[in-house]
């Protein structure tokens, strides 16, 4: 009953457009209260569209550029309902011996499109939303200390109001400048890199040839969609002067900020915020093969293609197009996250969520290997918070001994940590951090970040300098994450992380074990368990 309550009431209260009901037994259905009535103090989803319109369809407008979203729904299979099961015997990747097989040694290190990085993790998306942009220093820095993909998102050098343009084609973006220098500047040059999104807008103003002929970029995204929407990348714009210089950039804003009345509304403060809209791509086969030929030639070393969770026929064919094109590797998003801003409604009602999608991308790579064609590295992205997860999207891929699945794509979660870094810091310059989290972590960052030492050791003075707080919580955040997978792996004795597979798993109820093919806890080892008790000798 509680789910069922859970799945209804989002309809019309939720705490992403700061939405609520009168009473907590709405109707199933619509998830309105039983009993509306006129003079209830509340706004619901209903009550906030009748005063704001198509506002309402986004995130609460007055948290833009501090604020990450999400979906809300339960889509009744996540990675919860998978579990990953432990084995007492023997050990792969180690000698077998209770002296050497010590969490510590195991390895995370992998490799996607023949980049090698320290943990199987690439981070983005982030593209011109503000909270891209002020939060990037962490965001970067962090990044390239941990060894790790790091992705500037689309839209950038098109938004940037200091960016200058020749016959329509972008020649220098400073935006664009300081977050590839930020991310360059403390990368060992060994493992992760930085890679540039571009999608139909960026590639209009000719983003892929400024990156990869003056800034050197090395990887190359296209932009194809998202887990949390659909359509093309939104972003809120406070100033009128702001938002009619992105239209004659040829960005879609809404309202139009060139009409009279508009304006007149806008100075009188009927509004605060325009919305600029990106164009959305309708990709054909021959134009995909031929744009990544020319990638190449331009001097991209690594072509890859962001989806997201499209239909099933989608996936298919963004498989099949992406295997003749040879692209290195393909990010599939599932339904359910998001980063900026993306419709509330769509985010929760549309698209196919991640162990589904996972499972459709996987059955779609089967039947390629299988033809014999090439298979493209994947990155599995929406809704990735910690290791469990990771070890799961990757065990679940492996068949044969060697993962579909090589990374995965986080957004929301480094985001976090990155803000909750940079508040805590802001408290205490303050004096006002929570009296527990002092006594229980202490009073200044180089005591409560509980790595600062061990990169000071490294770096120097450079931390909390040159290396903000923010970057060290990132970083922190992201050790956990390889500290928690290298745990898991010695639970499983596997103690690589390619050598994972779907043998480590389990589903825990019928639908997960019919969606992806993983046998339910009581099924697992079933003849050899019989054979154990059977067997007249036992070693």
């Amino acid at each position: 009953m509680e789910r069922v309550l859970r799945n209804s009431s989002y309809l019309n209260a939720m705490s992403t457009t700061s939405t609520r009901t009168r009473v907590r037994d709405v109707n199933p259905q619509s998830g309105m209260c039983p009993l509306c009535i006129r003079e209830c103090p509340f706004l619901c989803e209903i009550g906030l569209s009748a005063f704001r319109g198509r506002e309402a369809l986004y995130p609460d407008p007055q948290y833009f550029g501090d604020s990450t979203a999400s979906g809300l729904k339960d889509y009744g299979l996540d990675w919860s309902h998978i579990q990953i099961l432990p084995r007492l015997r023997g050990a792969e990747g180690i000698e077998p011996d209770p002296d050497k097989m010590l969490f510590p040694k195991a390895s995370v290190e992998t490799e996607i499109g023949g980049i090698k990085l320290k943990m199987p993790v690439a981070i983005g998306a982030y593209g011109s939303t503000d909270v891209a942009r002020k939060y990037w220093d962490g965001i970067a820095i962090g990044s390239a200390l941990a060894g790790v993909i790091l992705i500037i998102g689309e839209n950038v050098c098109g938004v940037d109001p200091e960016s200058t343009f020749s016959n329509g084609k972008v020649v220098r973006s400073p935006e664009m400048e300081r977050r590839i220098k930020l991310f360059r500047e403390f990368w060992d040059g060994k493992y992760g890199n930085i890679a540039v999104q571009t999608n139909v807008e960026d590639q209009r103003i000719g983003v892929d040839e400024y990156v990869i002929s003056k800034l050197e970029v090395d990887i190359i995204e296209r932009k194809w969609g998202q887990g949390a929407k659909a359509i093309g990348g939104e972003i809120r714009v406070y100033s009128l002067e702001r938002a009619i210089e992105l239209k004659k950039r040829g960005y879609l804003i809404i309202p139009d900020p060139e009409d009279p009345e508009v304006q007149q509304a806008f100075k009188d403060g009927l509004f605060k915020s325009f919305e600029r809209h990106s164009r959305v791509g309708s990709p054909r086969a021959a134009d995909v093969i031929e744009d990544v030929e020319r990638l190449r030639e331009m001097g991209a070393k690594v072509v890859t293609i962001k989806t997201g969770a499209y239909r099933p026929v989608d996936v298919a064919w963004t498989l099949r197009v992406a295997s003749e094109a040879k692209v290195d590797y393909v990010t599939f998003d599932g339904a359910g996250g998001g980063t900026g801003m993306s419709p509330v409604p769509m985010m929760n009602e549309m698209g196919v969520p991640t162990v589904y999608l996972e499972s459709l991308i996987l059955k779609a790579l089967l039947a390629l290997k299988k033809k014999g064609k090439y298979v493209p590295d994947i990155s599995m992205a929406g809704c990735f918070i910690n290791e469990t997860q990771i070890f799961k999207a990757i065990a679940m891929s492996n068949f044969d001994g060697k993962p579909f699945v090589k990374t995965v794509t986080m957004g929301r979660s480094p985001l976090t940590a990155v803000m909750k870094a940079s508040y805590f810091c802001e408290l205490a310059s303050q004096g006002k951090l929570p009296r527990e989290f002092a006594r229980r972590f202490g009073e200044t960052p180089d005591k409560f970040f509980i790595l600062a030492d061990e990169l000071k050791a490294k770096y120097g003075d450079k931390v909390g300098k040159e290396i903000p707080w923010t970057a060290v919580g990132l970083y922190t955040y992201l050790d956990r994450i390889k500290e928690g997978l290298k745990q898991l792996l010695a639970g499983v004795r596997k103690f690589r992380i390619d050598l994972i597979d779907r043998n480590d798993l389990a589903s825990l109820k019928p639908l997960a074990a019919e969606v992806t093919g993983i046998p339910m806890v009581h099924e697992v080892d079933k003849e050899l368990f019989e054979q154990i008790l059977d067997a007249s000798t036992i070693e």
